[in-house]
């Protein structure tokens, strides 16, 4: 009966706030909550009543003057880490401030709170620490996690997003400042899909680190030691993940980020048909990265299944992307065999054939081919020995889309598919002024991290689309929570991404973009959720029953805004009654 519930539990309205009067919350500590802090917005009513008055100046401000206080202030400001510090300040002490200002200018912000400025606050997380944010758990808590739970202060949590660090963006091994990592993504679920953020648990556990700068860096804040490879990894986060669904319910959310690649599958595949689980290296890459190639095939007119897709990279969202491209293909009427001889990698070693001296891993054998004629020792020389239509970079390596790529993708395809995901920014394959430049504005490009409009010396403006998989999780999170989706399969990011690419316009397409504008994510995000909620329950995939049968006003009725509560009984709106705090 609880499960069926959660959806009402976990998305209503909170407890009207005015109740907090009657509780030991109020006078200052009141103003030190971020989650009741209005500052200068109290009414007077509201002062007198809190025991508040005289805290604050006179005047009683609106969220939209406090709003442009802070924005005034950010635009002061030239330094993206600057930024990111200025915002998670807000935060911390008003946390609707906080998403008012994010929302309203959310293409503008996303960058800062998220990727690329994220990673950089990442790898300076112990020299710009100011308050600790999420849940830290370490190798030495094993047997004592559920009690650590029970030390979070919220008990209705319906979405967590942990990671181990080791794979923090393209950066490497962060231990346990990769904590920025899960603190932005569930940003991401409010302000986007308008989960509300209370609800939201960033974890990170801790293992120790194999980065030799942080072991040595007297700011850095967790163990200091190798990172644990033995079996005692794997039962801590066998105790963690038993932890979360016995105190927040088997229907919780738990989305893996930034783990290594070595655990990133095993873990997936462990506890993808137990758990409500998905991986979002893997499967959200993916679905963002076959919605850009599902919008492409529009401008182009040539149907997925003609594509053929080289990958640079044959890690963890190389084969998460290929492995949802074949199902597209699939879907399309193509065989398994036949989709995945559609797709090439190459990695550090090589093209991924077989008989190359590496061992392959065992998730890349779908995608191990018989060695191509020819001598292949570049990833250029792979370009012209295989001749895909589209090239998809998630290396992390940097700037391996060299000129003579772009030039040969070119010269191989009228309108040639290049999409360079690696993020950071500094990571990406190639930039999209010379993706544009270098093939005469003809390439549909899109990038993991935001790249500047680019205008050719003809005058056309090409704005690139940013393939971020920001336009996925949100989304999926949101119609998973409201659904009830016990066990997330694949099948449910590619209806994600087949919803993301209908959202984009033919104008759109026009401009260069293979992706919404980021202005409109919060739209594109309860609609794809109102999507994925019609499949989930078409197909006997959701269990919170009765089945809501409006879903479109089901899923809008849920979503959080940003608009203050008010602490007064409704008895004080009442016509004729003189508000008189002594009585």
């Amino acid at each position: 009966m609880l499960s069926r519930l959660r959806p009402i539990l976990s998305l209503r309205p909170p407890v009207p706030a005015y109740r907090w009067a009657h509780t030991k919350e109020k006078g200052k500590p009141l103003m030190l909550n971020p989650r009741t802090n209005k500052s200068m917005a109290f009414t007077l009513q509201e002062r007198q009543m809190l025991g508040i008055q005289g805290l604050l100046p006179p005047k009683v401000e609106t969220q939209d003057n406090q709003a442009m206080r802070f924005q005034r202030n950010l635009k002061k400001m030239k330094d993206p880490l600057e930024k990111y510090v200025y915002l998670m300040g807000i935060q911390e002490r008003n946390e609707r401030l906080f998403y008012r200002v994010l929302m309203d200018d959310i293409e503008e912000l996303m960058p800062i709170v998220y990727t690329p400025t994220v990673g950089q606050a990442c790898t300076q997380y112990g020299h710009i620490f100011r308050r600790p944010k999420g849940l830290f758990i370490s190798i030495h808590d094993k047997g004592h996690i559920r009690s650590i739970l029970d030390n979070w202060p919220e008990t209705n949590v319906v979405a967590v997003v942990v990671t181990d660090g080791e794979r923090i963006l393209g950066l490497g091994d962060l231990g346990v400042y990769g904590m920025g990592i899960p603190v932005g993504k569930l940003c991401l679920y409010t302000a986007c899909a308008g989960i509300r953020p209370e609800t939201c648990l960033p974890v990170v556990i801790d293992v120790g680190t194999d980065n030799e700068t942080l072991l040595r860096d007297p700011l850095y804040m967790g163990l200091y030691q190798k990172r644990d490879r033995s079996q005692a990894y794997d039962d801590l986060i066998d105790e963690f993940m038993e932890a979360v669904v016995d105190k927040y319910g088997q229907d919780t959310l738990i989305q893996f980020e930034d783990f290594g690649n070595h655990n990133a599958f095993r873990l997936m595949w462990k506890y993808k048909e137990k758990y409500c689980t998905f991986n979002d290296d893997i499967q959200g890459t993916a679905a963002v990265a076959l919605a850009g190639l599902l919008a492409a095939q529009r401008a182009i007119g040539k149907p997925i299944t003609e594509h053929r897709v080289l990958f640079l990279g044959a890690g963890e969202a190389a084969l998460g992307i290929a492995n949802l491209i074949v199902m597209a293909m699939m879907e399309k009427g193509m065989t398994q065999a036949e989709a995945r001889e559609k797709i090439w990698m190459y990695d550090e070693h090589g093209l991924l054939v077989k008989n190359r001296p590496q061992e392959n891993d065992g998730n890349q054998e779908a995608f191990v081919h018989d060695c191509p004629p020819g001598n292949v020792q570049s990833f250029l020389d792979a370009v012209n020995t295989i001749k895909p239509s589209a090239i998809i970079g998630v290396s992390g390596a940097g700037r391996l889309f060299t000129h003579d790529v772009i030039k040969a993708m070119g010269s191989l395809n009228e309108q040639p598919i290049i999409f360079a995901l690696s993020n950071p920014t500094t990571k990406a394959e190639c930039t999209a002024e010379d993706a544009y430049t270098l093939t005469n504005g003809r390439c549909l490009f899109a990038s993991g991290s935001p790249f500047d409009p680019v205008t050719l010396s003809d005058g056309r403006v090409f704005t690139p689309g940013q393939g971020n998989n920001v336009y996925i999780f949100p989304g999926v999170a949101l119609a998973v929570i409201l659904s009830g989706v016990r066990h997330i399969q694949d099948i449910v990011f590619l209806e994600a991404a087949k919803a993301l690419a209908e959202q984009v316009t033919d104008k759109e397409l026009a401009e260069g973009r293979l992706y919404p504008p980021l202005s409109n994510i919060r739209e594109v995000s309860v609609q794809m959720a109102v999507t994925v909620v019609e499949y989930v329950y078409a197909q006997g995939m959701a269990f919170h029953y009765p089945e809501p049968l409006e879903k479109n006003s089901f899923v809008r009725s849920t979503v959080w805004d940003t608009k203050y509560d008010s602490f007064l009984p409704d008895i004080y709106d009442w016509p004729g009654v003189n508000f008189n705090p002594k009585t």
